[in-house]
């Protein structure tokens, strides 16, 4: 698939979305994005393990711990890129359909791991944005 193909594959087929780093506070980026998605239908898994509560979802310490309680379609990544090959490694573990990482995140090893492991990958693209810019009737 095209990196077009992958987003709008995420985009489709993933209605669970764990954001991994995401914050409480209303200004930072991880908040933002997961508030945008949630607001357009999606169901937002927070993980960060300094927190109880975020957009009225309860928040998890770890891929591993949510996945006992919620099936998780997407992995939204807002971590620095070297955090990022064992966030993949879970996200193979609980099945995930996609690994993203948002803008300004790259981790070439970790995305092909997660590509050989049949995940659907983005890269260092934001997942706000990408939705934005997704029109029923863009042609692929």
């Amino acid at each position: 698939m095209t990196p077009r193909q992958t987003i709008q594959a995420c985009l489709q087929n993933c209605h669970t979305i764990a954001v991994v780093g995401l914050s409480p506070k209303t200004h930072r980026d991880s908040f933002k994005v997961a508030q945008y998605m949630q607001t357009q239908g999606y169901r937002i898994i927070p993980i960060n393990p300094n927190a109880s509560e975020i957009l009225g979802e309860r928040v998890h310490a770890s891929l591993l711990e949510a996945a006992q309680h919620e099936h998780i379609d997407l992995v939204n990544c807002f971590r620095n890129a070297q955090d990022i090959a064992p966030i993949a490694q879970e996200a193979i573990a609980i099945g995930a359909k996609a690994l993203w990482m948002q803008l300004g995140i790259a981790n070439e090893a970790a995305a092909k791991s997660a590509q050989d492991a049949g995940l659907w990958v983005v890269q260092d693209r934001c997942l706000k944005i990408e939705h934005a810019l997704q029109r029923p009737s863009a042609k692929t």
